[in-house]
């Protein structure tokens, strides 16, 4: 039971045409040869989750609608496969889709589920983007390296669309709407930029998939819901130690890599990549979007020594009491919260700027990624508390 559950989530198949089987009818897939988008009503999105929205936004974003950007569907028709291209996806992909029947999962789960969904498609846009730009010559691969990169990528793009593809037709049996694409901007220019960004949300996503396993596990979601995330866990951490050896890095980071939260994932792709307005059923995804945290003095090279960064928070109505009552919050590897106080705490405009420690050296050793929050409180046991709390972040920190 649990193995063929395990076959079925994020890799299942994008039409049951595909593979005819009786197990499929429970992904909601339809006779026709395209999986089927249908936007929702403006008037059910959602202009009031999160903290920080402006002017009844949806989201807090990167770009404007209007600028140019990244939008679907591909050349293949992704989001909307037919059964030929599915098949070529797979070949591209090195791997198949599962072909088990879909389970039955909480509510909650359906959220982990959207936030998926939401987070592939956003990883599709940026590595379809990322091969066309080295395709095409605007960016530069060093050492020779171009074929062996492409290759790498175009896998991992096509890997993506299969996540993408599975998590939203889990969603279709299970009653809930597919969550549509957005467009996208990504403030990279060249090459070895991209590859470090790529390799920042990975980390983000790795934490953030630990996550979910928790919420499935506490709200005793099927078993094998669990073990297929575990393995996407451990496909976005062999992108990772591509992404990082690229850069000049060792592959592994950390001996225990670090966790976050749905919450401030979601903040962070709707803060730095979608364009404002252009998701058609944003509303859908049940999490807050947190106003926006910049760390402003990180160096490149930064190594994990004690010192001081600077932060500015995009803080549009969203905190008008004491500074002294909130906190800077470092979330690093598997380790307690570090809760430190804002130093110099300045409101300039929507701008609270400030700066805090960061004690990189021992005993933390904060290397890998740190994610940095401004939470209300002193007193956080646990991630959890932290997100709850959260009004500004995440900042990301990468280091070593």
């Amino acid at each position: 039971m649990y193995a063929s559950i395990a076959t079925a989530l994020l890799g299942a198949s994008a039409l049951a045409a595909a593979r005819p089987s009786e197990e499929n009818k429970g992904w909601g897939t339809t006779s026709s040869s395209t999986t089927e988008y249908a936007a929702m009503p403006s008037s059910t999105q959602s202009h009031g989750w999160g903290w920080g929205n402006k002017g009844g936004s949806s989201t807090s974003s990167a770009a404007d609608a209007g600028q140019s950007a990244f939008s679907f569907p591909l050349p293949n028709g992704f989001p909307n496969v037919s059964a030929s291209a599915l098949k070529d996806l797979e070949i591209a992909a090195q791997g198949v889709p599962g072909n088990g029947a879909a389970p039955m999962v909480s509510e909650d789960a359906k959220t982990s589920f959207r936030f998926i969904a939401f987070n592939e498609l956003f990883e599709v846009a940026f590595f379809t983007e990322l091969v066309n730009n080295i395709t095409s010559g605007h960016y530069t691969v060093p050492n020779g390296q171009s074929a062996n990169v492409l290759r790498a990528l175009h896998a991992v793009q096509a890997q993506e669309e299969i996540h993408a593809l599975g998590a939203n037709n889990l969603l279709r049996a299970n009653g809930a709407n597919p969550i549509i694409p957005c467009k996208y901007d990504f403030p990279v220019d060249k090459f070895e930029d991209a590859i470090a960004l790529a390799s920042t949300f990975t980390d983000v996503t790795v934490g953030t998939l630990q996550d979910v396993q928790k919420t499935l596990a506490k709200d005793q979601d099927p078993v094998g819901t669990i073990q297929l995330i575990g393995s996407v866990i451990g496909q976005e951490g062999e992108q990772n130690g591509f992404y990082r050896n690229l850069n000049g890095k060792i592959p592994s980071a950390l001996p225990f890599l670090t966790t976050s939260k749905r919450e401030f994932a979601f903040s962070a792709i709707n803060q730095n990549f979608i364009v404002r307005g252009s998701c058609p059923n944003l509303g859908d995804i049940k999490l807050p979007i947190f106003a926006k945290l910049d760390v402003l003095n990180v160096n490149p090279n930064q190594q994990p020594v004690n010192t001081t960064f600077k932060y500015a928070a995009d803080n549009d109505n969203v905190y008008s009491g004491n500074p002294d009552d909130l906190s800077l919050v470092y979330i690093n590897q598997q380790t307690l919260p570090i809760v430190l106080p804002l130093k110099m705490p300045q409101q300039n405009g929507n701008t609270l700027s400030f700066e805090a420690d960061f004690p990189g050296d021992f005993p933390f050793h904060m290397n890998g990624l740190t994610i940095a929050v401004v939470a209300r409180g002193k007193d956080f046991k646990s991630v959890n508390d932290v997100a709850a709390a959260t009004l500004f972040g995440p900042a990301l920190i990468e280091i070593n």
